[in-house]
């Protein structure tokens, strides 16, 4: 993957695989990679009610 997805739930379902093939350690990690600001996703993901969560290591319905 080469950049991530401008549609916001492509974006979720990108962000898990990348944490569930453990290709990334964390939402820090792709934003870093990617040269998102880590805010920017955060706020457009919660825009279609979903967070990060830090110990499961996923993106979740609020």
């Amino acid at each position: 993957m080469d950049r991530l997805p401008k549609d916001p739930f492509m974006l979720v379902s990108s962000i898990n695989m990348l944490l569930r093939d453990k290709e990334f350690e964390s939402l820090e990690d792709i934003c870093s990679y990617f040269d998102r600001e880590v805010q920017e996703l955060e706020s457009c993901l919660a825009n279609i009610g979903y967070a990060y969560s830090k110990e499961k290591n996923c993106l979740y319905i609020k």
